[in-house]
């Protein structure tokens, strides 16, 4: 059974899988300044969009998916932490690609990081808890809304902080950084991922294939509803690309911090949340070669 199996995974990965997510994080903020705080602040409508996207469509439509399809408890619950989780790092990298707004996507990426500290935890266990199935696992598993922020914030808060400092600071060390940081960072944290399922093939082999047609069902459902909302708000194309991409690339690290931090490491959520990492790095890509092929103006 899915729901009682759990993934192998020590404290000491967990506590390595933290840094790398907190190494991804900044170099991420390196690319932000205060001064790009403040020009979102002027014009505040793309970001509120992508926000809303991010932490109210996609919870809401997350849990008409698991309504219509019922599935295990587990792996209910593992839908509804990926999605109230904050954009993915890659996001980013994806927006570039697909010759959308990436300052847009890397400002997303941060305000969400930032929001994630009261809305992660309020989304699990307010959508969490209408799905009764998972709502026995949130009253089994005491979970802590405080220890949850405090993950969050020293994992992805304080790495976003130290970032833009360090660029407001000395760009010019920054400017070095960037790039060979921003690549070296996402390939360990792609190797760690591999390691881990390396670890628990035997038990991804056994539930994937039944989680699989759920997550790609559910990242499209993401895609589309981010693409959707965007275009009822009127954004310009070029906002429209990192709206819809952000919204569709989930930081899956995070939800399995969350998982084998609160939740035992149970075998339905990890494996939920190992698979979105594995596809919506498949399917973010996939769509940036596509749009790319239609250059849009700033």
């Amino acid at each position: 059974m899915i729901d009682e199996a759990v993934l192998n995974f020590s404290a000491g990965s967990l506590t390595l899988l933290n840094a790398i997510l907190a190494i991804v994080m900044f170099s991420i903020a390196i690319d932000l300044t205060a001064r790009d705080f403040k020009l979102l602040a002027k014009a505040p409508k793309p970001l509120i969009v992508g926000l809303a996207s991010q932490f109210l469509l996609l919870p809401a439509l997350t849990f008409l998916l698991v309504l219509a399809t019922t599935p295990r408890a587990s792996v209910a619950l593992g839908l509804i932490l990926v999605a109230a989780c904050p954009g993915g790092n890659i996001s980013n990298f994806i927006t570039h690609r697909a010759g959308g707004n990436a300052a847009l996507s890397v400002s997303m990426t941060a305000f969400a990081t930032v929001g994630a500290i009261l809305l992660t935890p309020l989304n699990i266990a307010f959508w969490g808890s209408l799905y009764e199935p998972s709502a026995e696992i949130l009253r089994a598993t005491s979970i802590d809304p405080v220890r949850i922020a405090i993950t969050v914030g020293l994992m992805l808060v304080l790495p976003l902080i130290l970032g833009v400092a360090l660029n407001t600071r000395r760009p010019d060390l920054t400017r070095r950084l960037r790039r060979p940081l921003q690549w070296v960072s996402m390939a360990i944290f792609v190797a760690f991922i591999a390691l881990a399922l390396a670890a628990n093939w035997a038990l991804f082999l056994a539930f994937a294939g039944g989680i699989a047609g759920l997550v790609i069902a559910h990242n499209s459902l993401a895609l589309a509803g981010g693409y959707a909302l965007a275009s009822l708000a009127g954004l310009s194309p070029f906002d429209h690309r990192a709206v819809t991409i952000e919204t569709g690339i989930q930081n899956s690290g995070l939800g399995l911090v969350l998982i084998f931090g609160f939740f035992g490491g149970l075998g339905g959520m990890a494996i939920v949340a190992a698979f979105w990492g594995i596809w919506h790095a498949i399917s973010g890509l996939a769509l940036a070669s596509v749009m790319a092929r239609t250059p849009v103006a700033p």
